[in-house]
């Protein structure tokens, strides 16, 4: 591992290289924020990937593509004199200090809820019009849901344990039910809605991630469909001239290996 005066002469190379790339690369040299938005998204998910698999050499690379692309945001805001790294990492720096007022002030805090209610009203008292306003409008359902729960959750609007969530996931799900036995498409996929939301909110009551829970069992079917694709293979068919009992054999074969 390198110490701290290597670790900044790293960033002075990568802000060197960066500089180089924009005026020698004709491809740097023609990206925009907007050019690089899709990009970005996609090296967030790679980085997320990364970390599910625990692939912690995969994560380093990914976690430096990142990196790029926060120099590279900084490269372009500089051209136009709006911001460089430098102001990036003084207001990120400034903002760290202003919302842990427990460790750059005198106030007291006993646990991390604590930490998490003092944080949403500092943003309050710095302008924000509501604690929902940091929450991107562009993020996946999954994750915005659980994000609009925690945040309100740091302001008081919350359960008060676990059971009651539950019950308020029955209630959802009995509501469905009564939807789905009506056939009004429009009216089920709201219910549905409901459920879904409702379970989010049941797993942040038992410390679980619903989108990391989510992908677990994306990767563990896929893992088992690939198993029994291959395992038709070998026997000379395709899935589709299998029955479901024949699937179901090797389904559960997967599920022991």
């Amino acid at each position: 591992m390198s110490n701290r005066k290597e670790q900044l002469a790293a960033l002075d190379r990568l802000l060197t290289i960066m500089d180089e790339l924009r005026a020698q690369c004709p491809w740097d040299r023609k990206q925009t924020f907007e050019s690089l938005r899709h990009l970005t998204i996609e090296e967030t998910y790679e980085l997320a990937d990364a970390i599910l698999d625990k692939d912690l050499k995969s994560m380093e690379g990914e976690l430096g593509d990142l990196l790029l692309h926060i120099f590279f945001y900084a490269k372009i805001g500089s051209e136009s004199q709006s911001f460089d790294i430098g102001s990036i990492a003084q207001a990120i720096s400034e903002k760290l200090i202003s919302r842990h007022p427990h460790i750059y002030g005198d106030v007291k805090v006993a646990d991390e809820e604590e930490v998490k209610r003092n944080w949403e009203q500092l943003k309050l008292k710095e302008g924000k019009d509501s604690v929902l306003s940091g929450v991107p409008n562009s993020l996946p359902a999954v994750i915005k849901a659980n994000r609009i729960q925690d945040k309100v959750a740091g302001v008081g609007f919350d359960w008060e344990a676990p059971d009651q969530v539950l019950e308020k996931v029955k209630e959802e799900l009995s509501e469905f039910s009564q939807e789905i036995a009506q056939g009004d498409k429009d009216a089920m996929e709201a219910e549905f809605g409901d459920v879904l939301f409702s379970m989010i909110n049941y797993a942040r009551f038992l410390g679980i991630d619903p989108e990391s829970a989510l992908e677990r069992t994306n990767k563990k079917f896929i893992k088992r469909f690939k198993y029994l694709e291959s395992e038709a293979k070998s026997q000379g068919t395709t899935l589709k001239d299998m029955t479901l009992d024949e699937m179901d054999r090797y389904w559960q074969e997967a599920k022991k290996l």
